[in-house]
């Protein structure tokens, strides 16, 4: 089973980034661990911080991948044309957020991307990834 992990604005600094918030691991050694725990799973990392690119790499991974995990991070909360792409695609997505959105600021309560994505998780830390791939292997 093909996995792939896209993950959206400034999460290229987990670790560095509000660690109260965020936490103090980096993406990188989280995702080594995460290909540890899943050995079945061939994973897929993509990171970009600009829009078309998440865009672009999810329309290449249609009939490709079995699912997309996605933390579009601001991006879930602003964008429609991401919100388009994952009912464009055939491939199903889990969205993730490290932190609860819905604790936050009212402006990050919402998120367009969830509301076509099959599943959300939030608030979970990174953890929350790991429950995305386990709701992958069940669905």
């Amino acid at each position: 089973m093909k996995i792939a992990i896209i993950n959206g604005p400034n999460l290229n600094l987990l670790g560095k980034r509000e660690p109260e918030i965020y936490g103090s691991k980096s993406f990188e050694d989280f995702f080594t661990e995460l290909q540890q725990r899943f050995p079945g799973v061939a994973f897929e990392y993509f990171q970009s911080n600009h829009e078309g690119a998440l865009i672009d790499k999810m329309q290449s991974l249609n009939e490709i991948a079995a699912g997309i995990i996605l933390n579009a991070a601001g991006y879930s909360h602003t964008s429609i044309a991401l919100a388009d792409t994952i009912a464009a695609i055939n491939v199903p997505v889990v969205e993730v957020h490290i932190s609860d959105i819905h604790k936050r600021e009212d402006f990050r309560r919402h998120s367009y991307t969830a509301l076509q994505a099959k599943h959300m998780i939030t608030g979970h830390g990174l953890e929350g990834y790991a429950e995305a791939v386990e709701w992958f292997l069940k669905h």
